[in-house]
């Protein structure tokens, strides 16, 4: 770029000639205008008169004589999501410089000197952004003006390939570091992780098995949120479950007492305990583009555990069904397990959901019987609904505790003891209902209590992601029920949105006014495309006191949602597991990981025939000799709300992909036409970019992950990124099984995905990708990594991830880990 004169005021610009000679200033002037030097007027004017002329102009009177020059403006092409730099200068004369935006989107400008920075907004069709720089001095100033052409965003990385490597593939470009680790201390005074089984104190340390996960912005210093902030912040992250081959120093182990009852010892039930819940911890930016790291000695890191008190709100608080020897009026519980996917509130909250969490307790063979006895026969319907049996998953219920006076290991054992008060409030026959709940969590304020949101319902929550937030409109909060043929939910608040909550300070009392009153609906999928939200309402279509199970109350209705949602006939789907809404159009996505009950005729009570919008049962053939069937691949669905409103009662749907390997077969399998680049099995975790960026506008950015057993013969787990349309886009077509019994089905295909689906991401061994969340500014990811290596133990250590993420090969036990994900250019990942 050449410098452009575009000053001329100087000591003595006072015209005392009269003659009317044209002077050399207007012969430039009327020979070069502005408007006709595309080089610039400085080289223009060189041309015409020589450099002499330039020289004659030299600075006098320390430069205050002198005009301001400044460099020529230029047109550079970028696509959405891009880092953009603009580099001026400015005669040596000049003692200010700035860059102002004259026209386009608004971006944040970064200036440095005389350069400028900005990433580009996503934009639905080419955009222009204007900016201009202008430089001043005693002289006056100058100013010349610069134009970026933006162009519509694509997905412009290259598809990883599918692959079974111990670390976490990126494409090129791009950089993952590995955050925040399974055992990482998070308090003062806490020992490094030894990882030999030999650590102890989980409650201040990172669990295990991450999962879901949420960003929340802090301000340069202090404690104050900063949602804006994309080098500051709070990680909110659930820890699911634990691999127990790994944590303790060898096996798990069981000693017999004095009766010979197999007992787990104290030690090491209070380390798997402390394991599961959930972190929230500082991280930190090393400026605008340097490494990231997690601040162990923050005063605002916090676990939230199964010890951790809680409170109940909403419609089921102090019902006598959640009544226990812990809290005999029913309001207060201890803590959250197996706690799956999540949602960030609007208001800056996190909710946590608990899902699998039946499978940690046990009733005795006698339950069924007391419980009976003592007139309530409905909870052994409800307690076998839920998947609550005699056998729990790790054996807590077994532990004598030292402190006889302790319950944290007797509240496991869920069997109605004959000699105790019917009500519960002397056993924890009643425990299990304490559970299944989404729970709201303040992650700015480390003393608050969590509120489990019973409007919500109770259930194997995955995640709960709220919809568009429009002033004036009552939102909406989809959740999944993570098991075979469970359903899709969303619950509308009974209070309209008002945008002065998105900053309120009060933040679980604004999570009150939103999610403790409402109503509960569940999705009903039509053959033809379209879809009803069948309200959960006591005394209504059929959920009352004489139904097939006796409701008393709104809040039984809730606490059994399961049961209630039978009973209206809502549709079973195959596995609903994370929630995503497009933050430009509304429309709500879901995964639907997969499901071995699936067939072409039913042929028992649990297993269900295909319908249109889970019309696959198939065989899926490993190149290992092995099978699955069912919908060994699982599938994405999408509806869009009438008028595109969280408030309405109907919607259309469709599918947006279905996964399969890209070898299967088109007709009845291979439905969306996957490649080599986009082929998936079992989608599990889902979530858009943020409109804050340019991964959540125009055509938001869709992230996908898996968590496959299925595919696995061929590739570790793995995310990917799409561009999806609008329900609608595709067509219908007509799917023939032959597995279970021969159907065919009409279902509805989204357009197939293409280039406009790939490969981002793939996992190490034996791991599952989940949960993933960005910065407001979309150019720092994190994704979680759980259980690498989970077909070992600490004697077959069949993955040394995160160890190995550096060279591919390492030593040392497997751990669950965060990762941040970074484009080497700084731009938005994905774009």
């Amino acid at each position: 770029m050449t410098d452009l004169i575009i000053g001329n005021d100087y000591d003595g610009n006072v015209d005392a000639n009269p003659s009317t000679t044209t002077t050399l200033g207007e012969l430039v002037e009327q020979r070069y205008s502005r408007r006709q030097m595309m080089g610039g007027m400085s080289a223009m004017t060189t041309a015409a008169f020589g450099a002499t002329l330039l020289t004659g102009c030299s600075d006098d009177d320390d430069g205050r004589n002198s005009v301001i020059t400044v460099a020529d403006g230029t047109t550079v092409q970028a696509q959405g999501g891009r880092v953009v730099t603009l580099s001026s200068s400015a005669s040596s004369n000049a003692t200010s410089s700035t860059w102002t935006q004259v026209s386009g989107p608004t971006v944040a400008l970064t200036v440095s000197g005389t350069s400028v920075s900005f990433v580009t907004p996503n934009v639905a069709s080419t955009t222009n952004i204007v900016l201009q720089f202008t430089a001043s001095g005693p002289s006056g100033s100058s100013s010349e003006r610069s134009t970026v052409v933006v162009s519509p965003a694509t997905l412009a990385f290259t598809a990883v390939a599918k692959n079974k490597n111990d670390i976490v593939t990126v494409p090129t470009g791009y950089t993952a570091t590995v955050l925040y680790r399974a055992g990482d201390p998070i308090a003062s005074g806490v020992s490094a992780f030894a990882n030999n089984g030999s650590d102890t104190n989980y409650a201040q340390r990172a669990g295990d098995n991450h999962d879901g996960m949420s960003y929340f912005g802090l301000a340069a210093s202090g404690n104050t949120p900063d949602a804006s902030n994309s080098t500051r912040g709070l990680l909110a992250i659930n820890h699911e479950y634990i691999n127990p081959q790994y944590m303790h120093v060898g096996a798990p182990t069981t000693v017999a007492d004095s009766a010979g009852v197999q007992r787990r010892p104290e030690a090491e039930v209070v380390k798997e305990i402390e394991a599961h819940g959930v972190s929230v911890v500082e991280v930190t930016r090393a400026g605008n583009t340097g490494a990231w790291s997690y601040v162990a000695a923050s005063a605002l890191n916090r676990r939230v555990t199964p010890n951790t008190p809680v409170t109940f709100s909403g419609p089921a608080r102090g019902d006598a069904q959640l009544r226990t020897r812990y809290s005999a009026d029913g309001t207060t519980g201890r803590g959250t397990i197996n706690n799956c996917a999540n949602g960030a509130m609007p208001w800056g909250t996190y909710a946590t959901c608990e899902e699998n969490w039946a499978g940690y307790f046990a009733r005795s063979s006698t339950d069924a019987a007391v419980r009976t006895a003592a007139g309530n026969a409905k909870q052994v319907t409800s307690m076998s609904r839920y998947g609550v049996g005699t056998a729990s998953r790790y054996g807590w219920e077994t532990v004598a505790a030292a402190d006889a006076s302790s319950t944290i290991f007797s509240r496991w054992n869920a069997s109605a003891v004959a000699a105790n008060a019917a009500d519960g409030t002397a056993d924890f026959r009643n425990e299990p209902f304490t559970f299944g709940w989404v729970v709201e969590i303040d992650p700015y304020d480390p003393s608050s209590t969590p509120r489990k949101r019973t409007a919500l319902g109770r259930m194997a929550h995955e995640g709960v992601m709220a919809g568009r937030m429009i002033a004036g409109v009552k939102p909406a909060f989809y959740m999944g029920d993570d098991g075979r043929n469970e359903y899709i939910y969303k619950f509308v608040s009974a209070t309209a949105w008002s945008a002065a909550d998105a900053t309120a300070s009060n933040r679980l009392a604004t999570g009150d006014k939103y999610l403790d009153t409402g109503t509960l609906y569940v999705a009903k999928f039509n053959a033809d495309g379209t879809g009803t939200w069948l309200p959960l309402v006591f005394g209504q279509n059929g959920l009352t006191g004489s139904a097939s199970y006796p409701f008393a109350s709104q809040a039984d209705v809730l606490i059994n949602a399961r049961i209630a949602a039978d009973i209206l006939g809502a549709t079973p789907m195959d596995r609903p597991e994370w929630t995503a809404v497009n933050p430009v159009n509304g429309e709500m996505y879901c995964t639907l990981t997969n499901n071995s009950n699936r067939r072409g005729v039913a042929s028992s009570s649990s297993t269900r025939a295909v319908d249109a919008a889970n019309p696959r049962a198939y065989v899926d053939t490993r190149t290992d000799g092995g099978t699955n069937s069912g919908n060994a691949n699982g599938h994405v669905v999408r509806l869009r709300e009438a008028n595109d409103s969280t408030e309405s009662l109907t919607f259309t749907w469709d599918v947006y992909a279905f996964g399969a390997r890209a070898n299967a077969n088109a007709d009845n399998i291979n439905l969306s036409g996957l490649d080599d680049t986009n082929d998936f099995s079992s989608p599990d975790g889902l979530w858009f970019g943020l409109p804050t960026n340019a991964a959540g506008q125009a055509s938001p950015l869709l992230f996908v992950q898996t968590d496959d057993g299925a595919y696995t013969d061929v590739t570790n787990c793995m995310m990917l990124i799409g561009m999806p349309g609008r329900v609608g886009d595709g067509t219908t077509k007509s799917v023939t099984t032959s597995f279970g019994g021969t159907a065919t089905t009409t279902t509805r295909v989204g357009a197939a995905p293409g280039a406009k689906l790939k490969r981002f991401l793939v996992g190490p061994k034996e791991c599952e990708i989940t949960g993933i969340t960005s910065t407001a500014d979309g150019r720092t990811i994190f994704v979680n990594v759980q259980h690498p290596g989970e077909d070992g133990n600490f004697a077959n250590i069949t993955s040394n991830w995160p160890q190995s993420q550096a060279t591919g090969t390492g030593t040392g036990r497997p751990r669950a880990a965060t990762v941040v994900i970074t484009k080497n250019d700084g731009g938005v990942v994905g774009l």
